[in-house]
Order: structure tokens, then sequence, then C-alpha cells
């Protein structure tokens, strides 16, 4: 299993997001980003997101 906490990204947002892969992670995270931060995710995003996915 593999989670990642939007706030280490995003002050202030509590989301976390666990999946059984990164990619399923990161599908998680396109979602919430569009959703709840009227964000697309780009390249610096994603680079982000992944050096903070940690083994749960």
């Amino acid at each position: 299993m593999k989670s990642f906490r939007c706030g280490d990204v995003v002050p202030g947002c509590h989301q976390e997001l666990v999946g059984e892969d990164v990619a399923d992670v990161l599908a998680q995270v396109d979602e919430h980003a569009r959703r709840d931060h009227g964000v697309v995710p780009d390249e610096d995003l994603v680079r982000a997101v992944r050096e903070r996915v940690r083994d749960e």
C-alpha cells in the first residue's frame, strides 16, 4: 500500500489518499486536484507528489 498527504504539497489540505501502488495514488491525486483545488496536474505537481508518496 502507498499513501500521500495532499498537505505535503498544498498547505492546509487534510486529504490523505491511499492506494495499492503509486499509479493508483496518482490517479486519486489527479481527481482530487481537479475536483477540490481546481488544478490540472502538470509535470511539476506529479513529480512533487511522487517524491512524497510513502509506504503504508
